[in-house]
């Protein structure tokens, strides 16, 4: 399973968005905070791999 590196760009309620930082793209993932940790700020590096993000 490919792992892939994101940081966060914005946090809009229950939501947040995501941009990859391990390859060059400008499109940004919008992801349910619920699966995300709950100690996610703007500008927090996050690490999804296995279907699980996780802080880094």
């Amino acid at each position: 399973m490919e792992t892939k590196y994101y940081v966060v760009v914005s946090i809009d309620g229950d939501y947040a968005n995501l941009q990859r930082t391990d390859v060059e793209t400008d499109d940004l993932k919008l992801v349910a905070r619920a699966l995300l940790p709950t100690e996610i700020r703007e500008g927090s590096q996050l690490k999804y791999e296995m279907m699980e993000y996780e802080l880094i």
